[in-house]
């Protein structure tokens, strides 16, 4: 039998539901941290699952920091206006748009960047590493490395999140679709700095 109080604890550390949660913890003998690992690989399935729904209601929301010279707008999508409205869908939207200003993205994801910048970024990365004279194959992979480390820097969702150096913009997007049940697409930002 799990302990009600053990339920609610689990509740409140995942987001998770009542039935899921007492479930987890059934699963995992009563063990919280095992329980709340399989509620969160049970959650980021789902919400792979959930990429493909459309996106039609959201919410635009601003940040503006305490001394008023930097602030972020981000447009963020989900399915229904009842989510646009919830507090954790707004608590996400807060959090990425204070990303926003605090890590200065170029772009929203890798797909969004020009293909033209990409190849120019790719030369100037085998220009570096043409001066150690390695072989064609090893470059090739430096490159690529390199290249995923750039996007890491100028993709939003690629970005190291702010607020949780384990995670990715991405991934803590993901982690909210799970929590919250719906499909959640960060569609543009803007980023505004009085220098």
């Amino acid at each position: 039998m799990i302990d009600a109080k053990l339920v609610a604890q689990l509740r409140e550390m995942t987001g998770a539901g009542m039935m899921d949660a007492k479930k987890a913890l059934e699963e995992a003998n009563g063990d919280l941290t095992v329980a709340a690992e399989k509620l969160q690989e049970k959650g980021l399935a789902k919400a792979d699952k959930k990429a493909e729904r459309e996106t039609k209601e959201g919410k635009v929301h601003a940040y503006l920091h305490g001394n008023g010279k930097l602030g972020a707008m981000v447009e963020i999508l989900c399915e229904t206006d009842f989510v646009a409205r919830n507090e954790a869908f707004g608590a996400l939207c807060h959090d990425v748009a204070m990303h926003v200003g605090a890590a200065d993205p170029l772009y929203v994801r890798r797909e969004d960047v020009p293909q033209d910048l990409v190849e120019k970024q790719k030369e100037l990365f085998r220009a570096e590493v043409a001066e150690q004279a390695k072989p064609a194959e090893i470059v090739e992979k430096i490159v690529e490395g390199k290249l995923a480390k750039w996007f890491g820097e100028v993709c939003l969702m690629e970005q190291t999140f702010i607020k949780d150096e384990d995670l990715t913009v991405g991934e803590y997007v993901k982690g909210k679709i799970s929590t919250i049940g719906e499909n959640i697409q960060v569609a543009r930002f803007s980023r505004f700095m009085i220098s």
